[in-house]
């Protein structure tokens, strides 16, 4: 399974957004839907073997993540509203430490960054890193930001992991996510 983590810094974490403003009222929300879509849509098809990872750290109740399965997830489209509307949907539920569905293949819980740093191993993808094309042992989990730089305390947090660079220019999340998976599917055929 690969995994991308995505934080969404400024992510509203409630459900009653409009689907109409998802850059500006939902808190740039816009940007984890294209990482979202990015990660689990081929030409005509699903990647059954990716997972996304949504850290929302926006107001009024962070942080929440939404996990996207994609051998599991039904009706998303690959359009930004399609996503949302996913995304609005689990962020109506009640919300506690442990996964709830809100659709197949779409959950949610309390916590952030952390927690999932406490549960899996994670590349950061960073135009410093290690070059990708010169890495024998790719890992399968990933994490990247939003349009914001991680914050110092996050720096801090993920210090210690590796750090994979798609290219040396600073690149939009979904493009990053789109390197990964291409340089992943070159390996695998």
């Amino acid at each position: 399974m690969i995994t991308f983590a995505v934080v969404g810094h400024r992510a509203v974490t409630r459900g009653d957004f409009s689907l109409n403003d998802l850059p500006g009222g939902a808190g740039r929300i816009d940007i984890l839907c294209r990482c979202l879509t990015t990660s689990l849509f081929l030409s005509h098809d699903m990647r059954r073997d990716v997972e996304c990872l949504l850290v929302l750290l926006g107001e009024p109740d962070p942080p929440k993540t939404i996990r996207f399965s994609g051998k599991d997830v039904r009706y998303l489209s690959p359009d930004e509203r399609s996503a949302a509307s996913l995304m609005k949907k689990a962020l109506l539920l009640p919300v506690t430490g442990d996964y709830s569905f809100s659709m197949p293949g779409v959950a949610i819980r309390r916590g952030g960054l952390v927690r999932l740093l406490e549960e899996q191993t994670f590349a950061v993808l960073d135009e410093s890193g290690e070059d990708i094309r010169t890495i024998t042992d790719l890992p399968q989990a990933f994490l990247l930001s939003d349009h914001e730089n991680m914050s110092p305390e996050e720096k801090n947090l993920v210090m210690g992991l590796r750090h994979i660079s798609v290219g040396p220019r600073s690149l939009h999340a979904e493009h990053a996510i789109t390197l990964v998976l291409n340089e992943l599917d070159r390996r695998r055929s």
